[in-house]
């Protein structure tokens, strides 16, 4: 299962879960949940830790005796958003009382850090490339952004008509200083247009190795792609539809970082 069309992977309470028991991968893992206004959902983060980011609407995070407060936001293509983090082997509670729509982005962890706040206003956001390559990424929780064990998520906004993981790059190899073996999730959302039509947009992964990831998806809201391996990108959005994507990586590697090798082939100018 590399494509994971909406509703294929919902389970429960959640429109989306993807964790190692069933989407093949080791360490990354995401789950969608919609919390109804004024109800909550209960989780147990198992051996994994997690960040709460919501998508839309705002929550209070109850974990491990601590209280945390989201404001949240209107949807993903309004801004950056605050979120929770919270730890492994722990019993968590979200409640909304407006309702929305909250990402779990995970990662198979040893070390159990505590339960804390990560404020909006200190989001790094990054607007990366040029011309129709260029987009914006909101560093929320890259590798050098905020303290977790093994979880790296970022958010990418690509302005309709653009190109995003451009030039095509991996992370499948464990090569240090040069690359780090690191798996991935995709998941989207795609701006409707002022007539309020939904849009679609594109997403390739390529074998870096006989036998890999080989996958071309036209993806719409609420659609994921894994990234086990393999080249990946470009991701292209439909002219006049901003697409957003999550991305939730982890890995086996004993440092928490983010070192990428770009394809050969293609120009690096568009980075």
């Amino acid at each position: 299962m590399t494509y994971v069309p909406k509703g294929s992977a919902a389970e429960g309470p959640y429109a989306l879960e993807l964790d190692p028991k069933r989407s093949g991968l080791d360490y990354s893992a995401l789950r969608v949940v919609d919390i109804e206004p004024g109800t909550t959902h209960s989780f147990a983060t198992g051996e994994s830790e997690w960040i709460v980011l919501p998508l839309t609407g705002g929550c209070t995070v109850h974990a491990e005796g601590e209280i945390i407060e989201l404001l949240g936001r209107r949807c993903v293509f309004s801004g950056v958003s605050d979120f929770a983090y919270v730890p492994r082997d722990a019993q968590i509670q979200i409640a909304s009382g407006a309702g929305g729509r909250f990402a779990l982005a995970g990662a198979k962890c040893e070390r159990r850090l505590p339960a804390r706040y990560g404020s909006a206003p200190e989001v790094s956001v990054e607007h990366r490339g040029s011309g129709t390559c260029a987009r914006e990424v909101r560093n929320f929780a890259s590798a050098d952004a905020f303290d977790c064990d093994r979880l790296i998520a970022v958010e990418v906004i690509t302005p309709g008509g653009n190109w995003s993981s451009y030039p095509p790059h991996k992370h499948d190899e464990h090569r240090p200083g040069v690359e780090t073996e690191l798996e991935e999730i995709y998941y989207f959302e795609i701006e409707a247009d002022r007539e309020g039509q939904e849009g679609f947009g594109y997403q390739r992964v390529f074998p870096s190795r006989p036998g890999g990831t080989d996958v071309l998806a036209e993806v719409r809201t609420g659609d994921a792609v894994l990234v086990p391996d393999g080249w990946h990108g470009p991701s292209i959005a439909q002219p006049g539809h901003s697409m957003y994507y999550l991305n939730v990586m982890a890995g086996p590697g004993e440092e928490r970082e983010w070192k990428i090798c770009f394809h050969p082939d293609h120009t690096e100018g568009y980075r």
